[in-house]
């Protein structure tokens, strides 16, 4: 049985880093770029939030019984748009969110300030649908 509270848990820390990256967005470009420590801090909201996520679909995926998508990240992403936690619209998102988060854990020295500009005023609406999308679909259960 899927444990609501630590997937409501799970999901506010995703949704406290997503307003803390949001405002660390709000500063230009350049003054983003010089500024190492609100770097730093997206890069480490950023991880964080990814790592929730994908402990929340671990744990819907394995008690619902699931476990076949529960043995990486990859999987899990495929896994959640699979079986409708989230849209199969947003499988393909996941699935770079996945590959994102093994680029910050493995490739970390590789992660440009650059990069981490573009993802805080791009990519963070795909982060914000699949909260949305799971907090649907475990309140259904």
């Amino acid at each position: 049985m899927v444990n609501k509270s630590i997937v409501v848990a799970r999901l506010a820390i995703i949704e406290d880093a997503l307003g803390e990256m949001k405002s660390l967005g709000r500063t230009d470009r350049e003054g983003f770029l010089r500024d190492k420590t609100a770097v730093a801090a997206v890069e480490s909201y950023l991880r964080r939030s990814l790592e929730a996520l994908f402990d929340v679909g671990r744990h819907v995926l394995v008690h619902q019984g699931w476990h076949e998508y529960s043995l990486e990240y990859m999987s899990l992403a495929k896994g959640m748009a699979a079986k409708g936690i989230v849209s199969e619209k947003m499988e393909k998102p996941l699935v770079q969110m996945a590959g994102y988060r093994n680029r910050l854990v493995h490739f970390y020295h590789e992660v440009t300030p650059e990069e981490l500009f573009e993802i805080i005023h791009k990519d963070l609406q795909d982060l914000e649908q699949v909260v949305k999308q799971i907090r649907k679909y475990t309140a259904g259960l």
